[in-house]
């Protein structure tokens, strides 16, 4: 770490915005930044300090020239750095960036100004090496920021346009995108077809075609056709709002090894200033050993190890729509054991349809299917939708009810006048005592592989409805990949039958089954898991699972695109549906948590190393200088090769596509 706020900025044009990820670092409740000077000024301190040892060749004789040289650099170079230590110093704090102050005014003390010149700047590099980073989550905000148009074509009454601030739009006011625009806030398509590239969001390459009644999401771009939205979110309440509100609160998070080294801060400064002085008295008063010292000892190479890592893997895992709302999280995942998955809406599509209907004797069909839609008709549930899209394609018509209520893992109840509607389990009705004569049972080939619903009107069960899902084609991919990578213990806990259960298992690859699970079994199901000392990520679509999302270790919501109660519920939020992302991540989490370790080490061993040569004279002002601006690079890059990991990922996914 290097001395706070030198200039307002390196260069004109860019802002400060401290987090973990730019290297600044938290102690006592008060931030420490860089020194930042503008390039051109340190380019012009390196440039005097180099014409010093140019001149001391040139003029052997005297050196009037060289010292002139040296010290108008070490001056233009370490005032900045001095000045701001004083002004910490002034408000009481004492921090570690102080270091390089102690080193520039004892190689000043010394006359030694080439020394100070040189440590100057490189210790300035080493800070636009760390501000100047493509890894930085300022960059991935910022960029985010630009995605939203500022301005929109709002629609009049009358048809006309008037452009309008965006930030002024309100809910169910139109407006109209164009191709090639982004859309300025989340809305529903009310005219027009087009093709919508999500990439900001959602990390899909490729882009996703939208008609009528689709949702689009505020930073995406409009490709093919003009559109018409009607505007149902705004502000930080839209998608774009929300990944960037999960992005700033991952950065602003911190790992346990990162308190662990603030705790540490107020002894390193008395401890380094303490083996700065016995050298300083046992070498009867060396002071470019002390020099040394201090240069090698700050430790910005240590503090940048982990953060660095973490923006960057933050970074690669936003770019692929994985967004993490707790930096731990990433940590955590590295330890993950045991998976707990939903079935319907995450190793299946969720996209149910009615496969057969099957009314009691002396049940039309069309009451059975009709009484289904007027008890599911306020249920967002798939199966919900499933018979309601039948119904509407049957041109059916049905009255809403005056009153309905889901029941937490085995159906709905509405009521109409006197008449109750029930919609659930053949357990559950039975429990409450409606009469199930005349219900004709299910032949296995009529309900294999399938969901399967009773329909009852007051105390007379009508029949049966058989619903049908498609398995995701990536589930059997998906868990393939989590054995190679040795995690073995792979459940699938659902509320449906043990048949259809059964049916996705054998088809994916997953082994361990528990069918009939009310919210609560799934909790305990994961309570189980932890106790028996797994660590538990749980998989589910974010809205059905929201309790046992909750009670895993690791949350992971699927889909989690404009859902809040996704986002709310869970850990991680993946913003779409390819559940490949999920041995991505965990794979992701493992190689964050090796390049913390290296770049710890790397910072350790340039430090201790470095300490152990400055006091046996081995290592020299300018030298150490060169050490620090050298372990802060390698540790910078060996981060940002986290930020290309799953690069692979999307050119499989749009090799697919092809």
């Amino acid at each position: 770490m290097l001395p706070q706020k030198v200039s307002e900025t390196i260069d004109s044009g860019h802002d400060h915005h401290h987090h973990d990820g730019d290297c600044c670092h938290e102690h006592g409740g008060k931030e420490h930044g860089h020194a930042h000077v503008p390039l051109w000024v340190t380019m012009l301190g390196g440039v005097l300090v180099l014409n010093s040892i140019l001149a001391e060749w040139i003029y052997s004789e005297s050196q009037f020239h060289s010292k002139l040289s040296a010290l108008a650099g070490a001056l233009i170079l370490g005032l900045p750095i001095i000045w701001a230590a004083i002004k910490d110093v002034a408000q009481g704090r004492f921090f570690m960036n102080e270091l390089v102050a102690l080193a520039l005014l004892a190689a000043f003390i010394g006359e030694d100004y080439q020394t100070a010149g040189a440590v100057a700047f490189f210790m300035l590099i080493a800070i636009m090496i760390e501000h100047r980073t493509a890894i930085g989550a300022k960059t991935s905000i910022e960029q985010l920021i630009k995605l939203t148009p500022r301005q929109a074509k709002k629609l009049l009454d009358d048809g006309s346009e008037v452009e309008v601030d965006a930030l002024d739009l309100a809910i169910d006011d139109c407006v109209a995108v164009r191709p090639g625009e982004a859309f300025p806030i989340d809305g529903v398509i009310v005219k027009g077809l087009t093709s919508v590239n999500q990439a900001s969001i959602t990390g899909e390459s490729l882009p996703v075609d939208k008609a009528e009644k689709e949702e689009v999401y505020a930073g995406t771009q409009n490709l093919t056709g003009r559109v018409d939205i009607r505007v149902t979110r705004v502000g930080q309440d839209t998608t774009l709002g929300k990944v960037k509100s999960l992005i700033e609160q991952a950065e602003n998070t911190r790992l346990p090894v990162m308190r662990m080294i603030d705790r540490y801060t107020g002894f390193y400064l008395p401890t380094v200033l303490m083996i700065a002085g016995l050298v300083f008295f046992f070498t009867k008063f060396n002071i470019d050993r002390v020099v040394a010292i201090f240069v090698i000892s700050c430790p910005c190479a240590l503090v940048i190890a982990t953060p660095s890592a973490l923006v960057a893997a933050i970074a690669a895992a936003a770019r692929l729509g994985i967004l993490i709302k707790d930096v731990s999280h990433l940590e955590l995942a590295s330890k993950v054991s045991a998976l707990v998955f939903d079935k319907t809406g995450t190793l299946t599509e969720g996209n149910l349809i009615v496969s057969h209907m099957q009314p009691a004797k002396e049940v039309e069909l069309a009451k059975l299917l009709k009484v289904a839609v007027i008890a599911e008709s306020q249920s967002n549930h798939p199966a919900a939708k499933a018979m309601t899209r039948l119904a509407a394609e049957a041109e059916m018509s049905w009255k809403e009810p005056d009153s309905c209520e889901e029941v937490a893992g085995r159906g709905v109840i509405a009521q109409s006048g006197k008449t109750v509607y029930r919609v659930g389990r053949r357990s559950w009705l039975e429990e409450i005592g409606i009469n199930m004569d005349g219900i004709v049972e299910a032949q296995d080939k009529q309900t294999a592989g399938k969901s399967v619903v009773f329909v009852a009107e007051n105390d007379r069960a009508l029949g049966w409805i058989a619903l049908s899902d498609e398995v995701r084609k990536a589930a059997k991919v998906m868990i393939a990949e989590l054995h190679n990578m040795k995690i073995n213990n792979c459940n699938m806990v659902t509320g449906d039958n043990a048949s259809v259960a059964s049916s996705v298992a054998k088809e994916i690859g997953i082994t361990s089954i528990s069918s009939e699970c009310l919210p609560q079994e799934k909790v305990d199901f994961v309570e189980e898991l932890k106790k028996r000392g797994h660590t538990v990520a749980v998989v589910g679509d974010g809205v059905n699972d929201a309790p046992a999302l909750a009670a895993g270790n690791i949350g992971i919501a699927m889909g989690a695109i404009g859902s809040d109660i996704a986002v709310n519920s869970a850990s991680v939020a993946l913003m779409n549906n390819d559940l490949r992302r999920i041995p991505f991540f965990l794979q992701l989490s493992r190689k964050t948590s090796t390049v913390m370790t290296q770049n710890l080490l790397i910072g350790l061993f340039s430090i201790i190393g470095g300490l152990m040569l400055s006091t046996l004279g081995l290592l020299s002002g300018v030298t150490a200088a060169l050490i620090h601006a050298v372990s802060t690079l390698m540790i910078i890059l060996n981060s940002a090769r986290l930020v290309r990991q799953g690069e692979e990922l999307e050119a499989k996914a749009a090799q697919e596509h092809e």
